[in-house]
């Protein structure tokens, strides 16, 4: 398991939320590899959407938080075992997660997926597609004609399509754009796919009273437009 606790915590700055008693310090779980939603910058911090997010939402919430990194592939048990205790980190809601962790009020909308080929010929329904392990695209894949072909990390399914391993890779059309646009071979096809209930905070069933302040504090952000603006910077995809 890859785990890396970086040294800024972030400290309540406004008020307008009561402290969650139970956490001192609220460890904020992440990828680190899934741009524009989060990332690990030339300083070795997080960034991205969600580090933008994920501060403003613990200044809300008026608590004291800090970044952890964790694998994709093991990122909910590490959550369920109590190595961090949120997961804020492109998660979607579906209900196959919610049968083993909560999830916060959703902090985007569904955002469309998209297929990445070498060609805009390819037959997505039934060529070999590419998809990061563990995720909506994945399940989406595995149920239709084509032939699912899973990675560890995102970069992998790009370079699965690049070396011929597959045909195409199924993703957040947000995490792909900048990959097409940056001139190279590889381009976005017109088909969408919307899969999910938009993207939320994971929290462990137990902490209800932590997911609640989230909630609230995510439900502030909406009210007064500052989620829309932090949706239009990053280039995420609808906003509320």
């Amino acid at each position: 398991m890859k785990k890396l606790i970086l040294g800024t915590a972030v400290v309540a700055l406004s008020a307008g939320f009561a402290f969650a008693g139970s956490h001192s310090v609220v460890r904020m779980g992440t990828e680190g590899a899934y741009p524009p939603y989060n990332y690990i910058d030339d300083k070795g911090e997080v960034a991205g959407f969600e580090r933008e997010l994920g501060d403003e939402l613990c200044a809300r919430a008026e608590l004291t938080c800090e970044w952890v990194t964790n694998d994709w592939d093991s990122i909910i048990p590490n959550l369920v075992s109590g190595n961090y205790d949120t997961i804020i980190a492109g998660m979607s809601i579906t209900d196959e997660r919610k049968e083993k962790i909560d999830f916060t009020t959703n902090y985007t909308q569904p955002d469309p997926s998209a297929f990445l080929a070498l060609s805009d010929s390819v037959d997505v329904a039934t060529g070999v597609i590419a998809t990061q392990a563990s995720t909506i695209q994945a399940s989406y894949i595995a149920q239709s004609g084509a032939t699912l072909i899973e990675f560890a990390t995102p970069e992998e399914t790009i370079a699965a399509v690049r070396n011929g391993e597959a045909d195409a890779v199924l993703a957040d059309r947000a995490y792909l754009e900048p990959i097409a646009a940056e001139g190279g071979d590889l381009v976005i096809l017109e088909q969408n796919v919307l899969i999910g209930g938009g993207v939320g905070m994971g929290i462990r069933k137990s902490d209800t009273e932590l997911r609640d302040k989230f909630t609230a504090a995510i439900e502030s952000m909406k009210a007064d437009g500052t989620l829309n603006a932090l949706i239009v910077k990053h280039g995420i995809g609808e906003t509320f």
